[in-house]
């Protein structure tokens, strides 16, 4: 109720609450624009905590209209202080934003495809359809499958059978696109220009990507409405870091905040597809694309990203950092969140994990500071990165004396 319509980024033109993306002006991307002063007179911490332990909580700073009826299990997981992983890390204070458990398909993007879905609606759109590089994918079909509503989705053809079938099983329209994603995105803008579908990421982008805020919005209320030290975000088109800053401003602005802001914001991407972090690095003003992305974190695998240069210069003004790690450092991040704090992560969660290492060994984290490692998906989506990389168990006879020779080598190996 506090939508006041869209405005461009760059130029600041004002739109009407409509599926609209790109200024017709600069060209430039769409946001929300919210009537603040009326949600800080509408919001509070007591109202917030009165509320159920889901998303829309925060339904004051979310961009819909009218009554909430989808998503309404989306949300609230779990902030995980993360002492055994602080430990090997070296780090005095440590959590984990577990969106790997997040409900109905175990990642973030449950959040955005809620608010999308919810505003398609809204809309009077009789189709949903997105563009995926997987997770995006799980969670269109899940909850347009709840909604009854009739969805398309496009994938690249090299996406993780975990995630392909993870779709398919909620009986959605997909198609798998030969190329990178970014060709599996070019087409869908096309297939939007044509067809009159609510594209989640496309023509519905400035209210999907709103949802991302609500995982920043918990983790301050978890803290007990305070802010980090550090936050480390995966990035694939930078959508969501970017709302981590921007959600901290908004419960700043509001009054929902015990202290001033003081977060820096860090950026985690995979060597293989790394436009974002190598900007930052090189200090670069502009994003140059990868044209050929090669990485197991395939859900990171956004070569053009389309909030690159936002995400950049949010970790700069905040006092963050960007940095990457190869295929190898990735599948370590995933065993070493497991085998420390018993959280299985897919392989973006890996690179969150390996870049958050890289970050306090060099020094951009400080070890006495409060870190949030956020992770956005289960590793049950990518099977496939760690395939072949663990160790075998042990194969024998149901005898005791079998057992006490395998044993003995465990003890020896420790």
């Amino acid at each position: 109720m506090f939508v006041k319509g869209l405005k461009c980024r760059e130029c600041g033109k004002e739109y009407p609450d409509s599926p609209l993306y790109v200024c017709d002006y600069c060209f430039g991307p769409l946001e929300v624009d919210y009537d603040y002063d009326g949600i800080k007179k509408q919001i509070s911490i007591d109202k917030i905590k009165s509320r159920e332990p889901n998303m829309w909580r925060y339904r004051e700073l979310l961009p819909i209209k009218g009554e909430i009826k989808i998503g309404k299990n989306v949300g609230y997981t779990p902030l995980v202080k993360a002492d055994n992983l602080a430990k090997e890390l070296g780090v005095k204070e440590l959590y984990i934003k577990n969106d790997a458990v997040n409900f109905p398909t175990l990642s973030f993007k449950d959040r955005v495809v809620s608010v999308a879905i919810a505003k398609a609606k809204e809309f009077g759109f009789k189709v949903v359809a997105c563009a995926s590089t997987g997770n995006l994918a799980n969670a269109v079909a899940a909850l347009a499958a709840s909604a009854s509503y009739e969805s398309f989705v496009f994938i690249p053809s090299n996406l993780e059978i975990g995630k392909v079938l993870g779709t398919s099983i909620y009986d959605t329209n997909l198609v798998k696109i030969n190329g990178s994603y970014d060709k599996v995105n070019r087409l869908c803008t096309e297939i939007a220009g044509k067809h009159n579908w609510g594209f989640v990421n496309i023509n519905l982008r400035p209210y999907y990507a709103e949802g991302s805020k609500s995982l920043t919005f918990e983790i301050l209320e978890q803290l007990g409405f305070k802010t980090p030290d550090n936050v480390v975000v995966p990035m694939a088109g930078g959508s969501l870091i970017t709302k981590v800053g921007k959600a901290i401003d908004e419960f700043e602005y509001c009054g929902l905040l015990q202290g001033k802001p003081k977060t820096k914001i860090f950026g985690a991407q995979a060597t293989g597809c790394n436009p974002i972090t190598a900007t930052v690095k090189e200090k670069r003003e502009f994003i140059k694309p990868v044209k050929t992305p090669n990485t197991i974190a395939k859900s990171l695998a956004i070569g053009n990203p389309a909030d690159g240069y936002y995400a950049s210069d949010l970790m700069s003004k905040t006092g963050g950092y960007g940095e990457d790690a190869t295929d190898d450092e990735i599948i370590e991040g995933m065993k070493l969140l497991a085998g420390t704090e018993g959280i299985f992560t897919e392989t973006a969660g890996g690179v969150t994990v390996a870049v958050a290492k890289k970050l306090i060994d060099k020094g951009y984290i400080n070890k006495n500071e409060t870190t949030v490692l956020a992770i956005t998906g289960n590793g049950l989506k990518t099977l496939e990165a760690i395939n072949g990389k663990l160790k075998e168990p042990a194969t024998i006879d149901a005898n005791l004396e079998e057992f006490e020779r395998v044993l003995a080598k465990i003890r020896e190996g420790n």
